[in-house]
């Protein structure tokens, strides 16, 4: 018989997130085993690979042509301003293949630059230095965080805030990822300059992504593969109704130069270096935290 026990700090339990199945790689001791994961990038965003051939992108191409003249015949549940914005892209006839050899070299430029700011002028290899945020994990039990060489503390005295860059600043500054900060986990109030100063140099040089206007950006690729699947269903003469036909579309997104918030589909009014994107459930905080103002669209005003 044991005496009853009196949880003090939380009588309801904690909900903890779930990583789901990682790779063992060794067990240091008893009670430390090491695992292989994955790391979410923050505040980036590289062009997606997730076609995974060059016959799988092409399909995407004549998807996205498709889509283009859905949106054109007013089939596809999109804005004016949007459509407007997207159908130069997605018209192109290549804008899958585009997207896929994008992030192919996305890839290949990570690697390298990682594998050289590791390695140390005697050959060694530094260790990551991982930043985490809250939430710590994103929907797929991928680390949230920023990564970097971890430096001594004799080369942090002689490195520049700039020369000690993350990777994730890194993708940004060489035009190889849009900047992508996301609510809450905005960078600090010295490392958030730097990334709108990277991206704009980097868009405004067309560098890597900018190179070509008709580049998708991943987050417009990803969700114009969703608008795809519902206007097929519209199309093929399935109801499609209210939130159902605009699941497309997930974020809001604020202007960081004037804190106006705009809408999902009014992001394209806002340079993408000053793109604040923030998820609909955060959207009353974010408003109240960070003194943003809806823009006259988004609260119906005249």
């Amino acid at each position: 018989m044991i005496d009853p026990v009196q949880v003090l700090w939380s009588a309801a339990g904690v909900s903890l997130p779930s990583l789901g199945d990682r790779t063992l790689v060794d067990v240091t001791d008893g009670d430390t085993p090491n695992i292989r994961m994955p790391i979410r990038m923050l505040s980036v965003d590289t062009p997606e690979v997730t076609a995974r051939s060059a016959d799988r992108a092409a399909a995407v191409d004549r998807q996205f042509a498709q889509l283009a003249e859905w949106i054109d015949r007013g089939r596809a549940p999109i804005s004016p301003g949007l459509a407007a914005h997207l159908l130069p892209k997605l018209a192109t006839g290549k804008a899958g293949t585009l997207q896929f050899e994008q992030g192919q070299a996305a890839s290949a430029f990570a690697k390298q630059n990682i594998d050289t700011r590791l390695t140390r002028p005697d050959g060694s290899r530094r260790n990551l230095f991982i930043r985490v945020t809250d939430p710590l994990f994103d929907t797929n039990g991928r680390l949230l965080a920023y990564i970097a060489p971890n430096y001594s503390p004799r080369e942090r005295e002689t490195l520049s805030r700039a020369q000690r860059a993350t990777f994730n600043l890194d993708l940004v500054t060489h035009g190889w990822a849009a900047p992508f900060v996301l609510y809450p986990s905005i960078p600090g109030e010295l490392d958030l300059p730097l990334l709108v100063a990277a991206a704009a140099t980097a868009r405004t040089d067309g560098k890597g992504i900018w190179s070509d206007p008709a580049a998708l950006l991943a987050y417009e690729y990803r969700a114009m593969e969703k608008l795809y699947a519902i206007t097929k269903r519209i199309v093929a003469g399935e109801e499609v109704r209210g939130a159902a036909a605009f699941e497309w579309r997930e974020r809001y997104c604020a202007d960081m130069r004037d804190r106006v918030l705009h809408g999902p589909e009014d992001y394209m009014n806002v340079l993408p270096e000053y793109r604040l994107w923030v998820w609909p459930d955060d959207v009353a905080t974010a408003v109240s935290r960070l003194n943003l103002v809806p823009a006259p669209a988004l609260s119906h005003v005249d």
